[in-house]
């Protein structure tokens, strides 16, 4: 994943066909050493996939990472060493940088929500709300944050959401068919989860043996109340119970505290600020 993301980059940059290092630096084999460096703390990842963009325009450049995936650093920390002919160097510069801004960026707000939420059991999960062909590095730069996966893509595990049950239901099953007909049809090792946007539609879907139930925009009044139904009785559901929909730095506490295992969050991916790094040359 990480050497074809690189590709499709560096293609997109034009990367040796750069006409502002030729005019300006010629023929001329200048060596050149560079520190990357973050210009604002926040949290670290794509170091792997920036030195395999260094390596694949030039496999002499000499990348030495000075952090890790994960790691968390403060404004004017050195994320790696480079060296190597500055012609190349250059040409890899900036799509190297912009994997290391995206993939921190996501790192960086994902552990915002992992460190809002830690006084809880709740965690802190990513969606297929990812960059086209970047899904591979966007789940990874969320681990790195701290949170985990959800699916990977479509046969990672079965999710019926709403426009799923709206065909069925208004083909007249009902929702307890289409969970059971689902649970029946997959491994019992699948998991198989359903969205839903009422109580009732909860516990309907726990009862029909759903292993996540995804409670859809509901308030966190809403989420507790079934939170609390899922647990009581002598014969308690063993479902995993999932929030998403209205999250946010604002609302995850409240919505944690409900007691809901997983909570959701499409901003992790689909708009992070990217973290601000940039890579300053000498001449060696």
């Amino acid at each position: 994943d990480i050497r074809a993301a690189v590709r499709r980059a560096l293609r997109e940059d034009a990367t040796f066909s750069d006409i502002t290092t030729r005019v300006t630096l010629g023929d001329d084999e200048h060596c050149c050493t560079a520190t990357i460096a973050a210009k604002e703390a926040g949290t670290v990842a794509g170091i792997e996939v920036a030195a395999s963009v260094f390596s694949t325009v030039d496999k002499t450049i000499s990348f030495n990472p000075d952090v890790h995936d994960g790691d968390t650093v403060e404004a004017g920390t050195a994320l790696a060493q480079v060296s190597g002919q500055a012609q190349s160097m250059l040409r890899a510069e900036r799509v190297a940088l912009n994997f290391l801004q995206r993939m921190s960026g996501i790192a960086t707000l994902t552990s915002r929500y992992v460190a809002a939420v830690s006084h809880t059991d709740a965690v802190i999960a990513d969606t297929r709300k990812t960059a086209p062909g970047l899904r591979a590095l966007d789940k990874h730069s969320v681990q790195a944050g701290g949170g985990v996966n959800h699916r990977s893509d479509l046969r990672d595990g079965v999710l019926i959401k709403d426009n799923h049950l709206a065909v069925m239901l208004g083909s007249g099953h009902s929702l307890r068919d289409v969970v059971s007909n689902a649970r029946h049809s997959v491994p019992l090792t699948m998991k198989v989860e359903v969205e839903v946007e009422t109580v009732n539609d909860a516990l309907m879907a726990i009862a029909a043996g759903a292993d996540i139930v995804m409670l859809d925009n509901m308030t966190p009044e809403q989420i507790r109340q079934v939170v609390v139904a899922r647990g009581s009785g002598g014969g308690a559901s063993n479902a995993k119970l999932e929030a998403s929909g209205g999250v946010s730095l604002t609302t995850v506490v409240e919505i944690a505290e409900t007691g809901v295992d997983i909570i959701s969050v499409g901003e992790l991916t689909h708009s992070p600020k990217a973290l601000d790094i940039g890579m300053d040359m000498a001449y060696a």
